[in-house]
């Protein structure tokens, strides 16, 4: 049994550098994957304007779109490196939410079965708002505990110490 504590000791050790890392890659990949093809697109954002939440209805859909496609292409960015990693977050939050009023929940919907199945990757007439919610848990995770020990927020806030304590 010590030995089997040992192990999990060292993994769980080992955990605490790294358990953010792959958090960090899948969200990085899927956001610049967003908005590099938001970068190389027509902008749609017009068709939907009207469905944006507040304030983001009242802003032009050129500018929403500028500012989704450029979140989506720096905001990765900065969670490859871990930098900012818990305002990051919050800016994808804000965003992932604004995408699912506007683009992946039902328009019609009446009742909370009919709302279920939008729960879905594709959308067959019920909305698909599983995706973006599995990015807003993730999210959260990061928004929640930041980005771990193998990230520049880390070293800044080794420096940082460091400095003070001097």
């Amino acid at each position: 049994m010590n030995a089997l504590n040992r192990a999990f000791s060292t993994f769980e050790n080992f955990a605490g550098w790294t358990a953010d890392i792959p958090l960090r890659v899948f969200l990085a990949w899927e956001f610049f994957e967003s908005g590099w093809e938001k970068f190389n697109g027509g902008n749609w954002f017009g068709d939907l304007q009207a469905n944006f939440p507040f304030p983001f209805n009242l802003l032009p859909a050129q500018f929403n779109w500028q500012l989704s496609m450029w979140v989506e292409l720096i905001a990765p960015l900065l969670l490859l490196l871990g930098l900012g990693t818990r305002l990051v977050s919050m800016t994808l939050i804000i965003l992932t939410v604004v995408a699912i009023a506007a683009v992946h929940w039902p328009a019609d919907w009446s009742s909370l079965a009919e709302l279920a199945k939008g729960y879905a990757i594709s959308d067959q007439g019920y909305g698909n708002y599983k995706l973006p919610l599995i990015y807003l848990v993730v999210l959260l995770a990061l928004l929640l505990r930041g980005a771990g020990r193998m990230s520049v927020d880390h070293w800044l806030g080794q420096r940082r110490a460091a400095a003070t304590a001097c």
